[in-house]
């Protein structure tokens, strides 16, 4: 769940390029864009609130370990998984607005989970490291804007200065949704054309929704998952104008809703430990892609 989508939303849907794209790829699946889901793994058996990531976190290489040679060197990606585990102990500091640009908002929030406890800052930090071991093993740089090691936060304007500073290829912020029960599917948020206070989006729009349209048509073929059927008119894309992290980024930036947390079936693959491997790696695929251009 983006860290301020409590506010209604600006949408608008993509061209309908993106459309056929995302279509095109859909139809090279085997599972096709409403594949059945994997629960092969005891989906659910981690999805208690004190569930830890399985995936251990795999830091960045020393320079004594050099990172492997690949298609990526060279490249860098910043990996923002969405809020904080710590959050709901610091609800008076997230809580504090910032400025987006365009207004402000609150820092961040505490994220949504399933109904059976299990957090989205949870989920998001183990899909985060999965996702940046894979990067890492074709070559790029990766950084993550927090690991759950800071207290709250980090908050949404820097969450976004962290990706600019590193002058990234491309950012993904990872989150979950948390929607009505029937709400199904996966999708990906653009920057929508922003201009104004500290905010311009001019630059990366374009950028932005080829990276997005990448990652959406390589998370159906890994996953299986279909693309939303709430949010952005069956094409898995949704642009929005309200979120921080996207106004304020001056380089590619999409955020990544892998599911609905509230769906029981959602919930059913958001907490299994290889579907979570199959959204890391759909990611994955859709930055190489991106980034290989």
């Amino acid at each position: 769940m983006p860290y301020d989508d409590s506010v209604p939303p600006t949408r608008r849907a993509r061209p309908l390029l993106l459309a056929a794209a995302l279509a095109a790829l859909c139809l090279t699946t085997v599972a096709g864009c409403g594949g059945s889901p994997d629960t092969t793994d005891g989906a659910g058996a981690d999805a208690s609130p004190s569930a830890t990531p399985t995936a251990p976190a795999s830091p960045s290489p020393s320079p004594a370990e050099p990172l492997p040679r690949g298609p990526l060197t060279g490249r860098t990606v910043v990996i923002d998984p969405g809020h904080n585990p710590r959050n709901r102990e610091h609800t008076k500091e997230i809580n504090e607005k910032v400025d987006i640009g365009t207004g402000r908002k609150e820092c961040d929030t505490t994220g949504t989970s399933t109904d059976a406890g299990y957090p989205e800052a949870r989920f998001t930090l183990d899909v985060s490291h999965r996702l940046r071991e894979l990067l890492q093993a074709q070559g790029a740089r990766v950084l993550l804007t927090h690991d759950e090691d800071r207290p709250f936060g980090p908050c949404i304007d820097e969450r976004a200065r962290i990706g600019n500073e590193a002058k990234a290829d491309a950012v993904v912020s990872v989150h979950a949704d948390g929607s009505a029960v029937g709400n199904r599917g996966f999708h990906v948020i653009l920057p929508a054309a922003v201009k104004g206070g500290g905010a311009d989006t001019s630059k990366i729009v374009k950028s932005s929704a080829d990276l997005g349209a990448r990652i959406a048509g390589h998370f159906v073929r890994t996953t299986g998952s279909a693309p939303s059927n709430y949010i952005g008119g069956g094409t898995g894309l949704d642009t929005r104008n309200d979120l921080g992290g996207l106004n304020l980024s001056t380089v590619p930036k999409v955020f990544v809703e892998c599911g609905n947390m509230r769906d029981p079936k959602d919930a059913a693959l958001l907490t299994s430990a290889s579907w979570r491997q199959k959204a890391a790696q759909g990611m994955a695929d859709g930055i190489a892609d991106h980034l290989k251009g």
